[in-house]
This record gives structure tokens, sequence and C-alpha cells, in this order.
């Protein structure tokens, strides 16, 4: 039996919706054929009151065994430091979040605000915002740059807005069943398995990439939303066209740009008007360029790409 105990902090409860849609595993799965029992979660829990703060303190004391806490929603430390904003069972949920992480075996963060602030951070981040181990790409965060689980590892991070239910429970049966040393983090601690390829591998609109076939309407389903619509496909680390959403879809395949919201840049331009579907270009260059490609070789390429386009790059190829 693998206890679980999920707590939110700063938070729109987006993660825990992504993750009560789970398909491969679903959280039935991970109950009846994982051995995952959840102690509390926000919208499962049924303690309450003085129950509630029993089961906490039971966890901190090692009582009951603390396997896996999980994070959703930010760290939030105001006002001056004391959390005070952000209240559960009758403390600063941050004075929880202390206590546990030192009792916890596991520690996963889900979701880009506990992964690194997300947009309760945004500039000028009144309620004092961080994730668990990171402030936007700042090691450090709440649980500080060399903190280490009982499992000795650091905080696993699951980013997204939100993070792709499959993301999240299946890094939970890594865990659960002792795999959890098979995979790999990168520097920012998130699992290697989701994130070491681009949003755009996999994509259905690699082609109109390929010959710089651009869309500017929302919702068509030809030509690459890279050019005009400020898709961050090319530079975002997900896996979001390989492990398809609700097994069937993905932004970019639905005819909407990718906002990059596994990066700890998001959301990029802080939201400012006419930024977020709108390609940033200089002189038709777009500011931001895939890894590895720099602006000369991107303007010869383009050139080369336009003048040797097929008539079927601007086609609908999924009309029948």
């Amino acid at each position: 039996m693998t206890n679980v105990l999920w707590l939110q902090g700063g938070a729109c409860s987006g993660n825990t919706m992504s993750f009560l849609n789970a398909e491969e595993p679903t959280v039935c799965d991970l109950i009846a054929d994982f051995g995952i029992k959840v102690l509390w979660h926000p919208s499962l829990g049924l303690e309450l009151g003085d129950n509630l703060q029993t089961l906490l303190r039971d966890c901190i004391s090692g009582a009951i065994p603390l396997d896996i806490l999980v994070f959703e929603g930010s760290v939030v430390n105001a006002p001056n430091g004391t959390g005070e904003w952000n209240r559960f069972a009758d403390r600063p949920m941050k004075d929880w979040l202390t206590d546990l992480a030192k009792a916890a075996k596991f520690i996963v963060a889900v979701g880009d605000c506990a992964t690194w602030g997300g947009i309760p951070a945004m500039s000028p981040n009144p309620s004092e915002s961080e994730g668990l181990q990171f402030l936007k790409r700042q090691e450090g965060g709440f649980l500080g740059k060399d903190f280490v689980s009982q499992a000795g590892l650091p905080v696993i991070n699951i980013p997204g807005c939100p993070a792709h239910p499959d993301w999240i429970t299946q890094i939970l049966v890594a865990i659960a069943t002792g795999r959890i040393a098979d995979i790999a983090l990168d520097e920012l601690h998130r699992p290697q398995t989701f994130f070491n390829t681009y949003t755009q591998t996999g994509c259905t609109r690699n082609v109109h990439f390929a010959y710089k076939a651009s869309t500017a309407e929302f919702g068509q389903r030809k030509g690459c939303l890279f050019y005009d619509l400020g898709c961050r496909g090319p530079m975002t680390h997900s896996s979001c066209n390989r492990i398809l959403w609700n097994r069937v879809s993905s932004k970019t395949r639905a005819g909407m740009p990718c906002l990059g919201c596994t990066e700890p840049e998001f959301p990029f331009f802080d939201l400012k008007p006419g930024t977020v579907f709108k390609t940033q270009t200089v002189m038709g260059v777009p500011k931001e360029l895939p890894p590895g490609v720099n602006k000369k070789d991107y303007a010869l390429l383009t050139m080369v790409a336009k003048d040797a386009a097929p008539p079927w790059a601007e086609e609908d190829f999924f009309t029948v």
C-alpha cells in the first residue's frame, strides 16, 4: 500500500480536474490495481476539521507513513512571509507544507504553480508565491535548492497549466511500483520520459512548419500556428502530441497554439495584450526561434522552403 496525501495551495483546481480525468491509468486504477491509498485530497477527502488536523499530524509524526506528498498550487507566503493569505486546517498552508515535506518519502509538484510559481508568481507577485523548489527558472523556491525528500530525491516536477493527467498518474505508478529510479529527471526536475522532446514532436502541422505555410485563424486544420499565432510548440518541452489529451487530441491538433505552459517562463510576456496569440517578429523573422536555429539560417531556410512548397501544403488534409 502506497499512501498519497494531496494538498492544494494557491490554485484554481485545474490540475485536480485534470487528474480526475486520467485514463492510462485512471484514478480508480491507481487504487484498485496499484495499491495506492489516497489519504486525503481536496476534492475526494472525507475528513474535516479536527479529524483532518489529526490525519495531518499523524503523517508528520510518522504514525501514518507518508509515501507521496502531492502538492498543487503555489506556496503563498504573503503577507510579509507569514503565509496568512492561504490558511488551511487552522494554520498557514506553508507551515503544514514545511512539516509534511520533512516526513514525506517522495514529493511531487503538480502544475505550473507548484513547480515554479505559475500565474500567481507573475510580477508584481502580491501573494509572494513561489514553487516548491523553483521560482520561475531560479532554483530554490520554498523548500530550497538543496532539499531532498526521505527517498533522497528532489521535488519531482510535473508542470503544465494544467499538467496532462496521464503524466501525473504514471509518475504515481512509477513510485508505487518501485520504478521511479528508472525515470531520469532533467535540470528542472521534470521526468525526461515526458519532457525530453518538444511539443512540436508529433504535431500534425509539421509539414506546414517545414514549408512555412501559416494560418492566421484559430480552429483551422491547415497551416502552422508558429508563424502568426504565437505557437510555442517548437520551443516547449512536453509530450502533448505524443501522449494525446483524452487519447484524442492536443491544442495544436485542435487549431490552437501551444502557450508553452510546461516552461518556467509561462505565462510569457506577462499576458500583455497583443502578445499571447501573436508571434513577435523583427522584419518578418520571429524573435524566438527553435533551439539551435540562428536567424541568418532561418531567413535563408524560409526563402527556400516557401519557394519549394507544393500546392498541397496549403490544403486542408483532414477534408474527407
